[in-house]
């Protein structure tokens, strides 16, 4: 497991990179700001606009030895079945529980690939995170 960022070898980045132009025209047109659901809504235009797959406010199960956890997690969107989405609108930028959050949604999801995206910055703040 790590988190990476500014790498051009990491796993699914042709769809991360699709997800990644569509968040920047988000954050082109929004500008830093708005609560985390107003970049929810317009991301979520945007899937839409270009078609893509995508899921949002996806409910995972935890599972925890022999039970369910009875609590779920719901990720913001999981985008071509295969990417898990995070959305932040956070002054003090992305921190290392976000990054941590990201991991442990991959680790239930099955996923492997996660973005955690903070739209609060004057230029959007992009973290991968791969388990």
């Amino acid at each position: 497991m790590s988190y990476k960022d500014d790498q051009i070898d990491y796993p699914l980045h042709d769809e991360t990179e699709k997800i990644i132009g569509l968040a920047i025209e988000v954050h082109k047109i929004l500008g830093p700001g708005f609560l985390e659901i107003v970049y929810k809504d317009a991301l979520e235009h945007e899937l839409n606009l270009n078609d893509y797959l995508f899921r949002r406010e996806y409910e995972y199960q935890v599972p925890y030895k022999e039970i369910i956890l009875k609590h779920k997690f719901y990720a913001d969107f999981v985008v071509f079945d295969k990417v898990i989405v995070e959305i932040k609108a956070k002054h003090g930028g992305i921190a290392d529980e976000d990054l941590a959050q990201g991991i442990n949604y991959l680790k239930v999801s099955g996923c492997k690939v996660g973005l955690v995206l903070n739209f609060s910055a004057s230029k959007l703040q992009i973290k991968r995170v791969v388990y």
